[in-house]
């Protein structure tokens, strides 16, 4: 039960953060996302069926918060933590934490998420929507990927911490 408190409070404050911070952060318009790096996060430490539950309820959140399109962000990230629970392999978390092995999933879940998060949003524009989708999936994943070497980064320190004890 102690576990489902501290992640409900990251969560709020991920969110806290999101909504007042990361919009200083934008370039281009592109912004990070903190809740899918929280997502991949669960879906490493925990697993594919927590993740996918982990990425409904925090997406929920998100547009209960937002109020831009209901349901979108709940639907993506849920498809994420499904997606990066694919990774989970219980004997190799903190490795697969400390490396940019890390990156990588958080890569190709923030892609997934993109596409389908742009694939849905973008609908009846006038552009191209195949290429603004996949223009914009790119840099905010890109951007995610960025934000995401600063978690790696203590996790290396952890791991590596704890392999020299």
């Amino acid at each position: 039960m102690e576990h489902y408190t501290r992640s409900a409070l990251a969560v709020l404050a991920l969110l806290l953060l999101q909504t007042t911070f990361v919009p200083f952060l934008s370039i281009g318009g592109f912004l990070p996302d903190p809740l899918l790096l929280w997502v991949v996060y669960v879906a490493i430490r925990r697993g594919q069926m927590e993740a996918t539950i982990t990425g409904f309820l925090v997406g929920l959140l998100q547009d209960a918060v937002s109020m831009q399109f209901f349901g979108l962000s709940a639907l993506t990230k849920t498809i994420a933590g499904f997606v990066a629970g694919y990774f989970f392999n219980d004997n190799n978390t903190e490795q697969t934490l400390g490396s940019y092995r890390f990156l990588t999933i958080l890569f190709l879940s923030s892609f997934v998420h993109n596409i389908v998060y742009y694939g849905i949003f973008l609908q009846g524009i006038q552009d191209s929507v195949f290429s603004t989708m996949i223009g914009f999936s790119l840099a905010t994943s890109l951007y995610t990927v960025v934000v995401g070497v600063f978690p790696m980064f203590t996790f290396v320190r952890k791991y590596r911490f704890s392999q020299s004890l």
